[in-house]
């Protein structure tokens, strides 16, 4: 089997991200990877993208159209804004987050603990200076999925028994996606649901560092 690129196994995440989206939920996705899930919706699935910038409908990844650079999402894209969207302040968008109207939220991670515990910030100049309204939407949706390389760039795991580095919320991961694995956030642990393509589950295995329960 031919080695994929970097960027092959970050769309298949995106691509299975994509799927565990439901027919009329409202959902944020925090920048970078989350943002590419909504170019593999399936046409059957209708959402509702809330971008945390002031955005409700806000649509796929474009060029900037002349003339209209200023339309982003919360990590400065260019974005479609679909039939029916609209614009909001600030203030009103983190009210939408914190009234407990978001059904999915989808956040990287620098690191994610076999409790559910999320570390996806460091101090300011260090790898990402500040988390962003990761804290308040990890409170504030209803389900929050990580979607995530498996290991850092010095091939650590992410997913590890206790992070070490500052938490943004503590016990709030449900789902963690990565080129290698789906995890399922459990009371009892951590359960491997599924092995993607590119692993096996000997090597999901060997590249977590915490014990997983094999529920395959």
């Amino acid at each position: 089997m031919t080695t994929p690129s970097k960027t092959e196994l970050r769309e298949y995440i995106a691509q299975r991200v994509a799927r565990e989206f439901s027919d009329g939920e409202v959902i944020t996705l925090g920048i970078g990877l989350p943002t590419q899930a909504v170019r593999y919706l399936s046409s059957d699935v209708h959402i509702m993208i809330q971008a945390e910038n002031g955005i409700v409908g806000c649509g796929a990844q474009v060029d900037a159209p002349s003339g209209m650079p200023y339309i982003t999402d919360a990590g400065g894209n260019a974005v479609q804004i679909v039939e029916g969207g609209a614009f909001c302040d600030s203030s009103m968008s983190f009210v939408i987050i914190r009234g407990g109207h978001i059904d999915k939220t989808v956040l990287g991670a620098l690191q994610v603990d076999e409790k559910g515990n999320l570390a996806n910030y460091m101090i300011p100049g260090k790898l990402v200076p500040g988390m962003g309204g990761a804290m308040d939407l990890t409170v504030g949706a209803k389900y929050v999925i990580i979607a995530m390389e498996h290991c850092t760039k010095d091939g650590e795991s992410k997913i590890l028994t206790q992070c070490t580095l500052p938490l943004t919320a503590t016990k709030v991961v449900d789902l963690i996606i990565t080129e290698k694995a789906v995890i399922k956030v459990m009371p009892d642990g951590l359960h491997l649901i599924e092995v993607s393509p590119y692993s096996t589950i000997d090597d999901v295995v060997a590249h977590t560092a915490c014990k997983l329960i094999i529920d395959l």
